[in-house]
């Protein structure tokens, strides 16, 4: 799935897309961001909205 995007997706979409992609290609947020060219503030602050943050010991927004 393109996820260049990303960002303007339904929030429910996007943790799901996320965090995916987190578990099986990415070994931390810094590789997501670097991977898919996303802008790091605009992807932590949809995240807030929706009431998720970044939990580096299980590399997943919780």
């Amino acid at each position: 799935m393109e996820i260049n995007n990303l960002l303007g997706m339904d929030g429910n979409i996007v943790i799901g897309i996320v965090n995916e992609r987190l578990r099986l290609e990415c070994n931390s947020m810094s590789e997501l961001i670097s991977r898919y060219e996303l802008d790091e503030n605009e992807l932590i602050d949809k995240m807030a909205q929706l009431g998720y943050q970044y939990d580096p010991l299980t590399n997943q927004f919780r």
